[in-house]
């Protein structure tokens, strides 16, 4: 194998392992082509640094996913293939059931579930909407979970309806905003679910398995145990219908035509007789008489049996393998002659030899049991092993045959039944023990419900007296809306109060500063900011001692203390000090107390007013 092919091999085996996809089975030419696609649009050049890339970027699996799952599909797709069904097939099919007898459809490789709808509308056409509902189940599958979604979904643009038959829009598709969906009753009976081909179990008991336009992604290996898994999973005469690019050459044994250029094919019984037809080409076995002698037929049914099969001859070598066995155990034709316990599978999955020895010695079917397996390719299986003398007609042992059933499906099975008995023991619990809790909150609700009726009542005797508080508080406000506009007319009178003041403060002449009893600053006039250059907001609520000014307002710390204690009445100061132009000036400063109106017994003094007179340093020193 080439560096390029396992790093190939190494990339589908960690896309297997990490996302569940086993791509193994595919056509490597188309597949490799895919993977190319993707790898030049994010700039890999090789499978390994593609592998390196989706580590990193977890957002480049669902391109990959878009080029390598194709979901191509549309409703009604090939008209002469369903026209066939619709008017031949179905009747006929239909016809050989009993009438209350439920019809079982499976589509495989769904897409976004085109396919799947298209049955239920020909089915509902044939059967009637009652009947169809009462009798019909479609399983539709795919390995692509946003196609699945899109299907369960059933919300189609108007252009992908434009391949309906006329008339069938109408009856079977409702409006959902600018789309349609597909009616919601007859949705009912479509089941969609996640099934790889290669993989999964197949759905058993089926009428008719649409599978189109698929397997001719897959190799040739791929493809026949998938059609031996769609045998399996037919009725007899059960009905395959098939793509346009899709034919059944090398599968005549499986599958015969109903029309083959519709790609409409019918499964084909299995010849028991033909499983002991063992087509030795050593002499070991005589030929058992067939009315035909047809012994292509017999080694044909051997070779495509639907489980692993070895056949050893009474001298201990390999003499045959089937088709499912090779491909299981990688046994190769050249195996064919060699001495059995030389392969291995004489020690692999399990040691065969003892029973070998046993039947062939008591001339019985010895049980080998059930063990578990994980081939080369693929997850882990459980077989169940059986080792069967092989008698000719004259009771003669002329070997054995070692026949491998894959019981994994069962073995999960019996597991999971286990596991929902134990989880149904758990849920009988829960629910006797939520029984009781609903008695007791049953009685809760009864007593809560007392409690409530009576708190009903206080609440209406409450709001009883709500409405009449409400009615006392409507009489308040307005009483409120009274005392309001008396308090605006006397804050106008106030402001115009104020306003005087500050005309007659301004007219003296004076810088004026009054002090609360803290000598914080509470009136600062035009003509003190003018004279120092202090705003009247920079100047309010704070010390008048603190105030940045050209005034050495420390040196009136002793009159302000004498005033405002009462020691003095007045107060009177010249300071030197510099205006806010910056030149030298005398202030005459005096302190006056300021006192409540009445100076008569009782009055406090309630801070001071401080009054600043200017004049030029020169003028002073005349």
């Amino acid at each position: 194998m080439s560096e390029a092919d396992a790093a190939f091999e190494a990339l589908l085996e960690f896309l297997k392992r990490t996302r569940g996809l086993d791509f193994t089975g595919y056509k490597r030419t188309s597949l490799e082509r895919r993977f190319r696609r993707r790898m030049e649009s994010v700039g890999c050049p090789g499978y390994s640094d593609y592998l390196d890339y989706l580590e990193v970027h977890p957002d480049e699996y669902e391109q990959l996913f878009e080029t390598l799952l194709i979901n191509v599909t549309e409703f009604f797709r090939d008209p002469p293939a369903w026209q066939d069904m619709q008017e031949r097939v179905l009747p006929e099919l239909i016809a050989a059931k009993a009438e209350d007898e439920p019809i079982r459809i499976w589509s495989a490789g769904c897409a976004s579930g085109q396919e799947a709808y298209t049955m239920a509308m020909v089915l509902a056409e044939l059967l009637g909407v009652d009947d169809y509902r009462e009798r019909v189940k479609i399983y539709a599958t795919d390995i692509d979970e946003d196609a699945l979604a899109q299907a369960r979904l059933a919300v189609y643009a108007p252009k992908e309806l434009e391949s309906l038959p006329d008339g069938l829009r109408e009856r079977y598709f409702e409006r959902s905003d600018k789309n349609w969906a597909f009616r919601k009753d007859l949705r009912r009976a479509v089941i969609f679910g996640r099934n790889n081909l290669i993989q999964d179990a197949p759905i058993s008991r089926l009428d008719v398995l649409i599978c189109r336009n698929t397997l001719m992604y897959f190799n040739a290996e791929t493809q026949a145990r998938i059609l031996r898994h769609f045998h399996f999973a037919l009725h007899e005469h059960g009905v395959l219908m098939l793509g346009k690019s899709e034919m059944m050459i090398s599968h005549r044994d499986l599958f015969a035509p109903l029309d083959l250029k519709k790609r409409i094919f019918t499964k084909q019984p299995r010849d028991s007789l033909a499983a002991r037809a063992l087509g030795f080409t050593n002499g070991d076995i005589a030929e058992l008489p067939t009315p035909d002698d047809d012994r292509g037929t017999r080694d044909a049914a051997l070779e495509l049996g639907p489980h692993p099969l070895l056949i050893v001859s009474r001298t201990g070598r390999l003499s045959f393998a089937n088709l499912p066995a090779r491909a299981l155990f990688q046994l190769a034709l050249d195996d064919f002659g060699r001495a059995f316990d030389e392969l291995p599978i004489a020690h692999r999955p399990s040691e065969l030899r003892p029973a070998i020895e046993q039947a062939l010695r008591e001339r019985r079917r010895v049980p080998v049991g059930e063990v578990a397996f994980t081939p080369d390719r693929g997850d882990e299986r459980r077989l169940g092993i059986a080792v069967s003398p092989l008698l000719s007609s004259a009771n003669t042992v002329l070997g054995v045959s070692v026949v491998f059933e894959d019981v994994t499906r069962y073995f999960a099975l019996q597991s999971e039944l286990e596991g929902n008995r134990r989880d149904l023991e758990l849920a009988y619990e829960e629910l006797q023990s939520t029984i009781d809790e609903l008695e007791t909150t049953n009685e809760e609700l009864q007593s809560a419900n007392e409690e409530l009726q009576t708190t009903n009542e206080e609440l209406q005797s409450t709001n009883e007296e709500l409405e009449t508080m409400n009615e006392e508080l409507q009489s308040t406000n307005e009483e409120l809306e009274t005392i309001n506009d008396e308090l605006r007319d006397r804050t106008g009178e106030l402001n115009q109060v104020n306003e005087f003041l500050e005309a007659i403060l301004t007219s003296l002449g004076f810088g004026v500063a009054v002090l609360d009893t803290h000598q914080r600053v509470q009136i600062w006039n035009h003509r003190a900011e003018d004279l120092w250059g202090l705003r009247r907001d920079e100047a309010l609520d704070h010390h008048f001692l603190s105030l940045d000014i050209g005034l050495p307002a420390e040196q009136l710390a002793a009159a302000l203390r004498s005033v405002l204690t009462g020691t003095h009445p007045r107060e009177s100061r010249e300071l030197q000090a510099v205006n806010r132009r910056g030149r030298p000036i005398v202030v005459s400063a005096t302190v006056l107390p300021l006192v409540s109106r009445s100076m008569g017994d009782g009055a406090k003094v309630q801070g001071a007013i401080v009054l600043m007179e200017d004049q030029p340093a020169e003028d002073a020193a005349e």
